[in-house]
């Protein structure tokens, strides 16, 4: 369970996403971008429980799609992110435009919820218990919102701007780190799928 929170915490990558969100924690109050986020948070995690508890049978029944080419699609787009992290750094993102009250949707999907994630989470199905799998979303879900509002706070405590751009080049820097741990995770989703694949047919 520890593992798999590690794990689901390194794919969502709070480092990328609090560099992400640096344009919109400038242009909004902290009590706004607070309830964006929670927001965000929120709708995540919903997709995420969804997912935990219908994933494999939308897969399936519904989409008759193959679980474990999903599984290599994600790890194939896990890597992409890794590579654009690890090369681009910061220079990857884009500024998110938007109302209000489209953010925390904006916010949530793509950059929050996307093909690694959800596999990790269909993952999680199969290898615990329900209650286990929401839990882990939950407190996941937790430590990635006191990550990003605990990152803005520091930042904010930083009254030199020389300080804070030190600060950024940190985060940059770890950014570019997580994206190795990244990079590896969809590799072995790939191969995982891979054998897999082989070992069915």
């Amino acid at each position: 369970m520890i593992a798999a929170i590690f794990s689901f915490l390194v794919m969502l990558n709070p480092f990328a996403l609090f560099l992400y969100l640096k344009p919109v924690m400038n242009d909004l109050s902290d009590s706004d971008f607070r309830a964006v986020f929670l927001k965000a948070s929120l709708i995540s995690f919903f997709i995420y429980l969804a997912f935990l508890l219908f994933g494999d049978v939308v897969f399936q029944k519904v989409f008759r799609i193959n679980f474990e080419s999903f599984r290599i699609f994600g790890g194939i787009v896990l890597f992409s992110f890794a590579y654009i992290f690890i090369v681009q750094g910061k220079k990857a993102f884009i500024q998110i435009k938007g109302d209000l009250h489209d953010l925390a949707s904006e916010i949530a999907l793509p950059f929050m919820v996307g093909a690694g994630t959800i596999s990790l989470t269909i993952l999680m199905s199969e290898q615990m218990e329900l209650w286990q799998g929401a839990l882990s979303l939950a407190l996941i879900m937790l430590a990635n919102f006191i990550i990003i509002m605990g990152l803005k706070q520091i930042r904010r405590g930083m009254r030199s701007k020389s300080v804070q751009t030190a600060f950024d080049k940190n985060m940059e820097l770890l950014l570019r780190i997580n994206g190795f741990f990244l990079g590896a995770i969809g590799v072995d989703m790939v191969v995982t799928g891979i054998s897999n694949l082989m070992a069915a047919s």
